[in-house]
């Protein structure tokens, strides 16, 4: 899918600086590397502080869990041949439910976290492209790429968007700070 999206930005660029040259106008083009954006803006950073903060303590509890299932069938193997068979039987389908249980859990805590993920990255996608925009508006951009083959770095505008999308951010927090 990805494959795709380059083979479609390629085409577009192409595309247009053919339109550019038959249109004998100055056409300006700016890149900009989302998942530097990502790795580097602060109100991404923000987002993923935000998750680790909210989802540590119950990844705390399940690594806790994960480790005293472990320690429980260490502690069952080395025991087992000397269990008569009825209470090997009881241990060996206790420690079954509580591996069930343990997975089951874990396939929650994933999902959560994969769901508050996807909301904390799109409100940054929808901050960022709002810069992207502000920007191309205010030097006069004609397009904005976020996927291309190749770009030649005179054109990747992804820093000023970075340092807009900061100072955008840390604006409001000045703001609040102050009350």
């Amino acid at each position: 899918m990805n494959h795709s999206y380059r083979a479609v930005g390629a085409l577009l660029l192409s595309l247009v600086a053919s339109f550019a040259v038959q249109a004998q106008e100055s056409f300006r083009i700016g890149f900009v590397n989302p998942d530097r954006v990502l790795r580097e803006a602060q109100p991404a950073k923000a987002a993923q502080a935000k998750l680790e903060s909210e989802f540590l303590k119950r990844e705390r509890d399940l690594t806790a869990q994960g480790d005293a299932l472990k320690a429980a069938s260490e502690k069952f193997e080395r025991e087992a041949p000397t269990l008569p068979e009825s209470q090997r039987t009881q241990r060996q389908r206790a420690l079954v439910d509580q591996d069930r249980e343990f997975q089951r859990k874990r396939r929650e805590f994933q999902e959560d976290l994969n769901a508050r993920k996807n909301e904390e990255l799109q409100q940054v996608y929808d901050r960022a492209n709002r810069v992207v925009k502000q920007v191309a508006e205010a030097e006069k951009y004609d397009a904005i790429l976020q996927e291309a083959i190749y770009i030649n770095p005179k054109h990747d505008i992804t820093e000023k968007v970075i340092k807009a999308l900061n100072a955008s951010s840390a604006a409001p927090a000045a703001t609040n700070g102050g009350k």
